[in-house]
């Protein structure tokens, strides 16, 4: 029957209201089967720019604003050095990372939903309690973090309003607090966003606005060489005689820890690839893409922003390039700056947390399978609805971390020190293993000893880095009174 033929049959033709049924639910069934992925859940969306949106907002976080306090412990030579070395290192871990989303086939394998799950169907054993729990920590770790951070850059803006108003040479002390309270309010409503696929709009407004503040301090930085009329810094850093050898020591290893934080985003990268839409091609090689165009857009931005920044203030580069004050005007200009600084670290908040909620609310349902109180949901309009349990545990998490972050204001060494406790383990350590495992690597194979090679040199550093912000933290306790911050 030729296609003209069949159309003329169809039209012509009178269907039984039975036929109609069958014809009806086996288009519902093909629509229904379209609507779902192969494992049974709701179709994935995510591409490579989503992907590598949220990457971005992970990455390009509050920590490029401590690459020129970094570099200028460094100096020119050994800190542009280590920021392209750390690059590579992710990338590879990372490559090596994605290609555990599946067990077993690229294309049809068993799904790992999270972090964890590669572990336990790689490696297994106590290893996954280990990686389980540094993993968590360290995404409660980066929740206060970015509470302190977004706390900065809220008094700066108060703060450079009040130099603009009274001089700068106006103390002008604000207390953080109140500006950690709204955060922690506002991360309260976002919270209540039920998964990581829905906050795709949020990671890309939150992307936007982490090249809105780097270009910022990026052009400031430029404007502020060219005023000095040259370049400032030093081939090995900050002198002897402007700190003593032993604070050398300490703020060099500080500076690895600072650094190895500005690029990690390992611990949410298979979360991150779960959202991406099933082959072909393979979520892998779409993740490596998507890996691949974030480290190197990051890393042009680190090397910019970090050297234009030592450059314009040498051994006195702040710790934090926007609200160091190492600029003072144009006043509006650091203001706008610092609101993008605060919006990105809304977002970059929710890309951090949301496994670590998916990670207890499954734990719940599993726990107590029966409970209304963990499964209820009540709808609140057409597209949302809201669980009762989402919303207690979630806000309980937000207020911890707020009242945490209140004790700890100490932004530089918390970079520092989690950027070392979750580089070595979550960024090398479990994919080189697991990759080892997947692609049965013999074991004293050059390979096997090249990846070993990789893994202790980067335990070192991060051991290096974790001394140097513990250091740093002891310090700063000497001088510090509870919930008493300011700045």
């Amino acid at each position: 029957m030729t296609e003209n033929n069949a159309a003329k049959y169809y039209s012509q033709a009178v269907f039984t209201p039975m036929e109609v049924s069958i014809e009806l639910s086996q288009k519902q069934n093909h629509e229904c089967f379209e609507s779902f992925d192969d494992d049974g859940r709701l179709k994935r969306k995510g591409t490579m720019w989503t992907a590598s949106a949220h990457i971005i907002t992970a990455v390009i976080g509050s920590g490029v604003l401590s690459l020129a306090w970094a570099i200028a412990q460094l100096g020119w030579v050994a800190g542009p050095v280590v920021m392209i070395l750390f690059s590579f290192v992710i990338y590879y871990t990372s490559s090596l990372l994605s290609d555990c989303y599946r067990s077993g086939d690229p294309i049809s394998g068993k799904r790992n939903y999270t972090y964890t799950d590669a572990v336990t169907a790689y490696l297994g054993g106590l290893k996954v309690n280990i990686c389980g729990f540094i993993q968590y920590a360290n995404l409660f770790g980066v929740a206060i973090g970015y509470t302190i951070a977004s706390s900065i850059s809220m008094t700066a803006i108060r703060r450079s309003n009040c130099f603009h108003q009274k001089g700068q040479n106006s103390p002008c002390h604000i207390s953080s607090n109140p500006y950690m309270i709204i955060f922690g309010a506002i991360e309260i409503i976002f919270s209540q966003i039920p998964d990581f696929d829905q906050i795709w709009w949020l990671s890309i407004v939150a992307a936007v606005m982490s090249f809105t503040y780097s270009c910022i301090g990026l052009a400031l930085g430029i404007v502020q060489v060219v005023a000095n009329g040259g370049i400032k810094g030093s081939l090995t850093g900050i002198s002897i005689g402007t700190v003593t050898e032993t604070q050398k020591i300490w703020r060099s290893l500080q500076a690895f820890g600072d650094i190895a934080f500005a690029y990690s985003y390992s611990m949410i990268l298979i979360e991150i690839q779960d959202t991406i839409k099933s082959p072909p091609p393979s979520e892998a090689k779409v993740m490596k893409k998507a890996t691949l165009l974030s480290v190197a857009v990051t890393t042009v931005f680190y090397l910019l922003c970090g050297c234009l920044g030592y450059a314009a203030f040498g051994d006195s580069s702040p710790g934090n390039l926007l609200t160091g004050f190492g600029f003072y005007n144009p006043f509006w200009l650091l203001d706008i700056a610092n609101a993008a600084i605060v919006i990105h670290l809304v977002g970059a908040y929710q890309v951090y947390c949301q496994p670590l909620f998916s990670f207890i609310e499954k734990w719940a349902t599993r726990k107590w399978p029966h409970s209304e109180f963990i499964s209820r949901e009540v709808r609140i309009c057409r597209s949302y609805k809201l669980n009762l349990f989402r919303l207690v545990w979630r806000t309980a998490f937000v207020v911890v971390t707020t009242v945490i972050s209140m004790l700890l204001p100490f932004f530089n060494d918390i970079v520092g020190l989690l950027g070392a406790v979750g580089f070595w383990p979550l960024t090398v350590y479990f994919p080189v293993e697991m990759y080892i495992v997947q692609k049965k690597v013999a074991k004293w194979s050059t390979r096997w000893v090249c990846l070993q090679m990789l893994s202790f040199a980067c335990l070192v550093v991060s051991l290096a880095a974790a001394v140097g912000s513990i250091a740093g933290v002891v310090s700063d306790l000497k001088v510090f009174r509870p919930f008493k911050s300011s700045y």
